[in-house]
């Protein structure tokens, strides 16, 4: 018998999410106009390292769901879809460097380092704002988003979220966290 990777599903897991993703991409349709589930099913059952960090973000709360397809490149987006900021990646600071700076109070984790650790990629401003224009995300919560090196340099990350029909980027502290804000990602291949 031979040893399961600690980064891979069983064939029962990957059943159970695939038919997950199934469902919520039937459900929300206008996430995806045109793109068939069969092409999305195939892309997923041949990339089992993917599947692997899309069950990731499904455990933590985000509720993945296929956003883009390039026909081109046959390339699909799939972004966490949650209405608010997956509950299971709240409560963290930026990055390494801003976990490092505390002294006391330290979060569990950081959020460049869980998304490292999870196989995907944090939401730039751009892509949160893609985003909201498929739904109505973070009205009670905020997300992390991709901060410019210039900012973080001096200290600095970018959140969103979204109050009085209007997407906000804001700025705090990248050592600070709060119970209402975590992060979105998103996973292309």
């Amino acid at each position: 018998m031979t040893k399961q990777s600690k980064k891979q599903l069983t064939k029962s897991q990957q059943s159970e999410l695939l038919t997950t993703l199934k469902n919520r991409f039937e459900k929300n349709k206008q996430r995806h106009v045109g793109i068939d589930w069969a092409i999305v099913q195939e892309k997923l059952e041949s990339n089992l390292d993917k599947l692997w960090s899309i069950n990731e973000m499904e455990i933590t709360g985000g509720e993945p769901d296929i956003i883009g397809y390039d026909k081109k490149t046959k390339e699909i987006t799939i972004f966490d879809c949650a209405s608010e900021s997956p509950q299971g990646r709240r409560s963290l600071c930026y990055d390494e460097k801003a976990l490092d700076s505390r002294k006391e109070n330290k979060p569990k984790d950081s959020v460049t380092h869980l998304a490292e650790n999870m196989g995907i990629e944090l939401l730039s401003e751009d892509d949160y704002r893609a985003l909201q224009k498929l739904g109505n995300f973070d009205l009670k919560t905020s997300s992390w988003i991709v901060t410019p090196t210039e900012i973080r340099k001096l200290g600095g990350a970018l959140f969103c979220d979204r109050r009085y029909s209007q997407v906000f980027v804001y700025h705090n502290g990248a050592e600070s966290y709060y119970a209402a804000r975590g992060f979105r990602g998103k996973i292309k291949f």
